[in-house]
């Protein structure tokens, strides 16, 4: 459900609980960046076996945030334009069946400013698609998809994470790169980004927001999803450990 389908009905309902957010803000409203001009593409990667979550949890978040300051419609307000990409438009079968018709495909896909990488089994033509989006796009992955992500070269020599049971595994395949077994997510490079398993996929897409858009944005947005985790604000340590 997307906030723009519900404002329309319950803007005084939306209104109060956007003014109570602002209340509570302190001086970390200001937005870390300048606003960018126009909207974000945010592409998420789907191929076979694309875990449902690892997709769905970011693809909240995204289009969720709402930014005021960008302009006085609502789609002005709405930042992120979020898309599906794969090696074809047929659709994908995910995790539980649940099956999903890509928008693009990898070679007439727009240029993205984020890139999403869930678990699931990839392509060839996927891993060339991430080498050459990573030249200016940020990548982040989820779960497993922090193998793709080193198979394409993007971790070599960089911290990364992934989910709890895959540890082992990341780091035998991949021995250049140094597996973190604590923080629920990873800044591997100035654009690279890995999140552990599952939810931790909504910590680090909350954690990009307050990057641009400041913390208030991320709490926000945080808010009205009902998400009480406040792991987006740093890779705090847990017991994610094997």
């Amino acid at each position: 459900m997307r906030l723009a389908e519900v404002l329309p009905v319950l803007a005084p309902l939306s209104l109060g609980l956007f003014v109570s957010a602002a209340s509570l803000a302190d001086s970390k409203d200001t937005p870390a960046k300048p606003l960018p001009k126009g909207p974000l593409n945010v592409a998420f990667v789907l191929t076979r076996g694309a875990n449902v979550i690892d997709f769905a949890g970011p693809w909240e978040v995204f289009q969720d945030v709402m930014i005021p300051e960008l302009g006085s419609s609502m789609d002005e307000q709405m930042p992120y334009h979020l898309f599906t990409v794969s090696d074809s438009k047929e659709p994908v079968e995910m995790t539980g069946g649940l099956r999903v018709a890509p928008a693009y495909t990898f070679t007439d896909a727009p240029t993205p400013d984020i890139v999403v990488v869930g678990a699931q089994a990839g392509s060839p033509q996927m891993l060339e698609w991430l080498k050459k989006a990573s030249a200016q796009a940020t990548i982040m992955s989820v779960c497993t998809g922090a193998f793709k992500l080193a198979k394409a070269g993007l971790l070599d020599g960089r911290k990364a994470t992934t989910h709890h049971e895959f540890f082992d595994d990341l780091e035998k395949a991949f021995p250049n790169v140094k597996v973190q077994r604590g923080p629920r997510w990873v800044q591997s490079s100035e654009r690279v980004y890995t999140a552990g398993g599952l939810t931790s996929g909504i910590d680090l897409a909350l954690h990009l927001v307050a990057e641009r858009y400041g913390e208030q944005a991320a709490e926000r947005t945080a808010s009205y999803m009902e998400h009480s985790s406040q792991e987006w604000r740093s890779p705090i340590k847990n017991s994610r450990t094997r």
